[in-house]
Order: structure tokens, then C-alpha cells, then sequence
């Protein structure tokens, strides 16, 4: 399974949704989504600021990941967006690779 943290803000449609059933209804849909596909929900959190909604999920690949994203987003209730999520363990083995790069202009 990978993590993914999925960013979301309400469009006025959803607003109205969220007003009515509350913000643990809402949760629970979204994680049976989650679930639907495989995948489990680590962290659900409302927040004031840029971003409305934050999710972070373990979902079996990518491919899940962008399935969940375009369908809620379809519905048009949310706008998504999401980041892949890296252990620090990842990023010990991502640096040890060796990595044929020219510098712009050497």
C-alpha cells in the first residue's frame, strides 16, 4: 500500500451538503470511498486556511488513488488534489541511487 494526502475545498454545492449532514457524516462517506477501493483512512481533519479537507490514506496504487481524486472531483462537490506520500525510508534508498544528471549550461 501507498500513502497519499488528499487536499480538498468545498464548492458551494458542498458547503450546503457538509451544513446538512455534519462533519461526521461526511466523514464516514469518505472513508467508506476509501475503503471501497482497497485502501484505509490514517487521518481525516477539517482545517481554516487554504485547504478545507485533509485525508491521508493508504490505498493499493496510484492508479486507486487517481480513481478516487477524478470521481469526487467529477461529482463536483470537491475539488481534490493529492500528493504521494514518501517514508523517510524511501528517501534513504532514493539517495543512495545514482542518478546521470548535466547541470544546465556544464
Amino acid at each position: 500500500m501507498s500513502k497519499y494526502m488528499f487536499h480538498a475545498n468545498y464548492t458551494q454545492g458542498g458547503l450546503g451538503g457538509l451544513l446538512k449532514e455534519g462533519g461526521t457524516q461526511r466523514r464516514e462517506a469518505l472513508t467508506q470511498t476509501i475503503e471501497g477501493v482497497g485502501g484505509s483512512v490514517e487521518a481525516f481533519y477539517y482545517a481554516f486556511g487554504d485547504t478545507d479537507l485533509y485525508i491521508i490514506a493508504d490505498l493499493p496504487d496510484d492508479a486507486t488513488a487517481t480513481a478516487v481524486s477524478l470521481n469526487i472531483g467529477a461529482a463536483g462537490v470537491l475539488n481534490v488534489r493529492v500528493t504521494a506520500l514518501v517514508t523517510p525510508e524511501t528517501v534513504d534508498e532514493a539517495a543512495a541511487k545514482g542518478v546521470p544528471y548535466r547541470v544546465p549550461g556544464a
